[in-house]
């Protein structure tokens, strides 16, 4: 292999060492482009470079902000002299964080109208209700609850035989929920997500925590991903791409 760095030139398992991957990762970084192109010895050996050495420590502060497969796609385009489609993967990547922290923000809002305007206890007739009876204690059209359980807001059992269906109390509680969120204009698939919670925790103030818990999970990787963006500029400055 070729010399060490007093040479200018890195060994392949020097480079590996700086970020903690293994040689084999390195060549298909290479490969990948996430690398720039190396050239070899008379003997077929890669020779690596601190270019190298900086690309390779650029790569890895994005990829802790937007994950390794946008980042092979990154490193790739700015290597093959790409810059738009770079900032391209770029931007996707700060906008999907943003559809993401908006998503949550829209459902803890639902979760708020839940949590102000509690839906009220109501007795389940002999353990369980037939659908007419729903309707009449939630308030809406025995049509709107089949269409509510065609988009799999609610789960009524199946009475053998006749197919009646059945609501026990937590799935009246569910009808409560869908017909309360949707007095608030709340589309279908929020009201998705906080009956998904709400089935997982059972409880509306638990859920509005471990969203906020999110969000906040949501502004971390917002951090990171701007400084993975930071060290992306550097790196187009130091090749004068910027």
């Amino acid at each position: 292999m070729a010399g060490r760095r007093g040479t200018g030139r890195l060994r392949a398992v020097d480079l590996a060492a700086t970020v903690g991957i293994s040689v084999q990762q390195v060549r298909n970084y290479v490969d990948l482009g996430v690398l720039p192109p190396v050239e070899r010895t008379p003997s077929g050996y890669r020779i690596f470079t601190p270019a190298h050495e900086r690309a390779l420590t650029v790569a890895r502060a994005v990829a802790d902000g937007h994950g390794w497969g946008r980042t092979r796609e990154i490193m790739a385009a700015v290597h093959a002299g790409d810059l738009p489609a770079a900032l391209a993967a770029l931007d996707a990547g700060h906008a999907e964080l943003d559809r993401e922290r908006a998503e949550i923000r829209r459902v803890l809002g639902a979760f708020e109208t839940v949590v102000t305007s509690p839906v009220s206890p109501v007795a389940v007739p002999r353990r369980s209700a037939r659908v007419g009876a729903v309707a009449d204690l939630v308030g809406v059209r025995t049509s709107q609850l089949r269409l509510w359980e065609t988009r799999g807001l609610l789960r009524p059992t199946r009475e053998p035989g006749t197919g009646y269906r059945h609501y026990d109390e937590a799935e009246l509680r569910a009808a409560q929920v869908v017909a309360l969120l949707r007095r608030g204009a709340y589309p279908f698939e929020i009201i998705t997500a906080v009956l998904d919670e709400l089935r997982s925790t059972g409880s509306p103030q638990r859920v509005r925590a471990e969203l906020a818990r999110r969000e906040q999970d949501l502004h971390r990787r917002g951090l990171r991903r701007l400084a993975g963006s930071a060290a992306l500029h550097a790196y187009l400055r130091h090749l004068g791409r910027a």
